[in-house]
Order: C-alpha cells, then structure tokens, then sequence
C-alpha cells in the first residue's frame, strides 16, 4: 500500500464560530460536564466556554476555556483573557485553559504560564492546533472529519451535547458488552499471590478505572487501544448505578493496594528491579485485595449478566 501524509490542519483559516463549536463538542466527547458556551452570546468576559473537567484523582474541578482561532497566542490577549474571566468568576477561578488555532511557541507557553500563577490560577492547560488536533483524532475523528468537509455543527449547546454523544445508538447492552473487555486482564483473573509484577498490577487497576470512567482503553504500557463507551454512556439508572459501584470497588482495590506499598504489608523483594516477580505480602493483605476484586466483578455482573470473568 502506498503511504500518506496526513497534513495538520490550519483552523485558524475557519471561522471563529466554528471552531468554537468544535471545541464544545470535543469536550462534550472529553467527558466534561455542566458546559456553557458563552461565547456563543457574545458577551464572553473572556471565557469561551466554562464546564467541569474530570480529573485524574477522581471527581471533577471547574475550568474556563478560552478559544483562540488565530495564528498565535499573544501575551497580551493571554493576559486580558485570564483577567476577564478571574473578573467574572469574581476571583473564584483556578483553571483555565487556551485552544489556539495556530501555533504557541515555548517561550509563550512560559510567559503565559508566569502570568497565570501571580494572577492565582493554580492549574493552566495550553493546546496549540497541532495539540488540539492530536487530540480530536483520538476520540473525536468523526467530528474533525466533519467541520473539515464543511458540515456545520449544531447551533445551540443541548443539540451540540447530543451530537457529540461518543456513541449515540447504542444500547445499553452493546455498551456494556465493550466495557467488558477491559476486565478480560489478569489483574482480574489472578490470585495476588500469583501476580508477578506490582508496578503492572497498580498500572492495570489505573487504567481499567480510566476505561470505565473515561472510555479511554490502555495497555499496561501506556498505549491507546481504542475508545469505548464509558459508564456516562448509559442510559438506565439503575444500570448505570451498578457499573459506577464496581469502579468504585475497583479504585477500592487501587487505594488498598497503595496503601499495602506504604505501610509494607506488600514488600518488593529489595533486588531493585521494578519488574521482578518476588515480593511479600501478609496474608490479610492479599485476600482482602482478592475479596474486594472479587465484589467489583460481582457488581459488573449485576449490570450484565453474561459477564463471565473470575478470580482463576
């Protein structure tokens, strides 16, 4: 086959209002909640759009993003931006975020960095196009696809959600059976006296939390499998609940396992090597990491029931 040069995308040639749209809808896609698009009114006070970004230890924190369709991020519209939206916020804000539809050089990342911390923003995220694209064509493709053939994306924010919905036609039993796979893993099917890695072991718990929160599907390694619906997919309540309940026992798991490192309950053998296969456990340890592995199956179970994965 012949290869093929995927060229980057120049979204600074389209308009402003469009990539606005884009951006909401790829964090509709991120699994950002409560978003408002204020810009769309006109009166944006230097936030674009606000919502409620997910966060890596769980739950989730207010942000401001700030879409910026230009060549480049200056300083000075970096500066007014963030002083507007602390204005509005009245003083409250911590995160902000800058999509640039053009390029940002280090030395700018640095500057506006600088500027953000003596302004009081503790957390400050800033995509270039060539980052926001990189982005898009993990889990939203389809919607890059989209606004590059023309199309034009919906104008209000509740048909926007709905359109950037990651997988709008699929049951609950289809979601489910996607789900699945990310406990098809021998952290889920080996006694823990068996495992023979620790930093593979908390990685695998790491990542199926990630999966079932997110839809975002790794190897151990790291590496991006595929999306796949996450529990905010699911329609039915009740469902839902039970699929929430097993990641919940499932970050359990990660917390006692952590937990077992700090109080040396669970002892590497002191060789050295992070991968070696020998370490020491108490025996309280490993069968309550099993009993609480075993109740996060259990709980997937009750939300589907030809789920057929087990402690071997």
């Amino acid at each position: 086959m012949p290869s093929r040069l995927v060229q980057r995308i120049h979204f600074e040639d389209f308009g402003g209002t469009e990539f606005e749209r884009l951006v909401f809808a790829y964090h509709v896609r991120a699994g950002w909640t409560d978003l408002a698009w204020f810009g769309q009114t006109g009166s944006d006070e230097g936030r674009d759009i606000v919502g409620r970004e997910l966060i890596e230890s769980g739950g989730y924190r207010s942000s401001v993003i700030q879409c910026v369709n230009r060549k480049t991020l200056t300083q000075k519209k970096a500066e007014e931006d963030m002083m507007r939206a602390i204005a509005a916020s009245r003083g409250n804000l911590k995160a902000f975020k800058f999509v640039v539809g053009g390029t940002v050089s280090a030395a700018r990342r640095d500057a506006v960095e600088e500027a953000a911390v003596k302004a009081g923003i503790t957390s400050l995220a800033i995509w270039s196009g060539v980052d926001f694209e990189e982005h898009l064509r993990l889990i939203g493709e389809d919607l890059l696809r989209r606004f590059c053939d023309g199309d034009p994306f919906p104008d209000r924010p509740d048909e926007l959600c709905h359109f950037a919905s990651d997988f709008p036609g699929l049951t609950d039993i289809d979601a489910l059976e996607q789900m699945a796979v990310v406990f098809q893993r021998p952290v889920f099917q080996t006694w823990f006296q068996e495992e023979s890695s620790l930093p593979a072991f908390q990685t695998a718990i790491e990542d199926t939390i990630a999966a079932l929160n997110t839809g975002v599907w790794r190897t151990r390694e790291g590496e991006t499998i595929r999306r796949i619906p996450s529990l905010h997919h699911l329609r039915n309540p009740q469902v839902k609940a039970k699929v929430r309940k097993a990641s919940e026992l499932v970050d359990k798991l990660r917390r006692t396992f952590i937990a077992g490192l700090r109080d040396k309950t669970i002892r590497p053998c002191g060789c050295g090597n992070p991968s070696c296969p020998t370490f020491m456990i108490d025996r309280t340890v490993a069968a309550s990491l099993d009993d609480i592995r075993k109740m996060a199956l259990d709980a997937f179970r009750e939300a589907y029931s030809p789920f057929d994965v087990h402690l071997q």
